[in-house]
């Protein structure tokens, strides 16, 4: 039964390179009947075309991103079947067999809306996630620059005590960078460089790419299936391929 009052985890994406991580993490968050808050940075728009061939437009947000979910890792652009219901909408009410739908709602708010919901500490949210997160995203967040609606809603966030995971994507990481990631970690922020582990034996990039989403849904305390963990025995992941 859903709570009367709606708690969106917010999802926050960068300009940085990496929307494939996004998407997994989306998704997840919808498959576990999670609420989620969109705020898509102008800069990642630009990524988000880069790397899908395909615009993210406020105006048909709910159309773009529902494209940007059915696409896997490796391009292919009808990997998954993804519903992108908005809160209070018929689907939110009924699955498609008739009964009641299990996955969560999307509420998507532009970047330069200094005003929306999630700017303010008094909007009811679980916590946020930046991912991936630019070099650029992590000075701004720690700095409290609150430039955009992303970087606002994570300074929210920590001042709220609210969980806040930064994905960072960058490599290698310079001296200034690292010190923002530092700040970020003393003030409460689980930062999680967006690195794939390999003894979960993966066998396609979308399984790294699932790895990376898991480990940001566990630091978020969702639960999900992404990747196969580790048991404490070697050669696990060969004898279950």
């Amino acid at each position: 039964m859903r709570n009367s009052v709606r708690r969106p985890w917010i999802v926050g994406v960068s300009g940085a390179s990496g929307t494939p991580y996004a998407a997994s993490v989306i998704r997840a968050l919808l498959a576990a009947g999670e609420d989620v808050d969109l705020v898509v940075s102008r800069a990642s728009r630009l990524t988000l075309l880069d790397e899908t061939g395909h615009p993210f437009r406020d105006a048909h947000w709910r159309e773009d991103l529902r494209r940007w979910l059915a696409r896997g890792a490796d391009g292919s652009p009808d990997a998954y079947d993804v519903a992108v219901p908005e809160p209070g909408g018929p689907e939110t009410e009924t699955g498609r067999d008739g009964g009641k739908a299990a996955g969560g709602t999307v509420r998507y708010w532009p970047a330069g809306d200094l005003a929306a919901g999630p700017s303010s500490g008094s909007y009811p949210a679980r916590g946020m996630i930046v991912v991936p997160a630019s070099t650029a995203s992590v000075a701004g967040i720690a700095l409290g620059l609150s430039k955009d609606l992303l970087q606002r809603t994570a300074s929210v966030t920590l001042k709220e005590r609210r969980p806040l995971v930064v994905a960072v994507r960058e490599t290698p990481l310079g001296g200034q960078t690292l010190r923002h990631l530092v700040t970020l970690d003393e003030a409460g922020a689980v930062v999680l460089p967006a690195s794939p582990a390999f003894y979960a034996g993966a066998a396609h990039i979308q399984e790294l790419v699932d790895f990376v989403a898991g480990r940001a849904l566990d630091a978020m305390g969702v639960p999900h299936d992404l990747y196969r963990r580790w048991e404490g025995e070697l050669g696990g992941a060969q004898r279950q391929s």
